[in-house]
């Protein structure tokens, strides 16, 4: 790690909060009246994110396969900020199971309500599963990609964690195709620290997983599809376990 790529990430990561504020109050009173006005603040976000570690930092972004344009689940391995950024702009109408905390923080938590995301209690596995079906159900009639991530967490490359089975209860639930998202961001962008190493960083929209499937059948699938073309990407990026 070299001085000036360790500074130059730290500048990135500083105007990255910088202009999330910013973005944020210019499209207040937009997002106050319509969460189209929302979403626009949200993808303008995600393009200067983009743009700015390109510029700053050499990680350049990719999205391959076909992201969704209808209503569908979106089933994702988490290992940065940076998926999320990805696969929010790739969609047209992207919304995210978040953690209930995330209600109270400034901007995200404001924002991410206005979107349609759906707040769960991940300390009440039982509770988070009812409250996450009950909530998804009453916003059901809003056209949408619901966006969640399997195993809850963000997972550092080379790390195992399990996949939970809310995901099965909401694909079971809502009766829409799965589209199961890999990723190697991780490898350039970690989980913690401050360095954003220069590469390709990509995730890939896999082929959608249709409906119907049993519950346990389909976690067993997704967790294969969805590690399996990880592994291949982040090892295309040449890490190694």
């Amino acid at each position: 790690m070299t001085p000036i790529r360790w500074l130059l990430s730290l500048l990135f990561i500083v105007q990255m909060y910088l202009a999330m504020a910013v973005i944020g109050l210019v499209f207040l009173p937009w997002a106050l009246v319509s969460p189209k006005g929302a979403r626009a603040a949200c993808k303008t976000y995600c393009r200067w994110v983009i743009f700015t570690l390109r510029l700053m930092c050499g990680l350049r972004c990719e999205v391959r396969g076909l992201p969704p344009d209808v209503e569908a689940v979106v089933a994702a391995k988490h290992q940065s900020f940076l998926d999320i950024i990805l696969i929010f702009n790739a969609v047209p109408a992207g919304k995210f199971i978040m953690k209930r905390q995330l209600m109270f923080a400034p901007i995200i938590g404001q924002y991410g309500l206005r979107i349609g995301c759906v707040p769960v209690n991940r300390g009440k596995r039982g509770a988070a599963i009812a409250k996450m079906k009950a909530d998804v159900a009453k916003g059901a009639a809003e056209p949408g990609q619901l966006i969640i991530y399997p195993q809850g967490t963000r997972v550092a490359p080379g790390a195992v964690k399990p996949y939970k089975v809310g995901t099965g209860v909401l694909y079971e639930q809502l009766g829409q195709p799965c589209y199961p998202v890999a990723a190697n961001v991780g490898v350039f962008w970690p989980k913690r620290g401050i360095l954003r190493k220069p590469g390709l960083a990509v995730v890939e929209f896999l082929p959608p997983i249709p409906p119907g499937l049993p519950v346990a059948d389909f976690m067993t699938r997704l967790e294969e599809e969805v590690e399996t073309h990880s592994n291949r990407l982040m090892a295309e990026a040449g890490f190694k376990a």
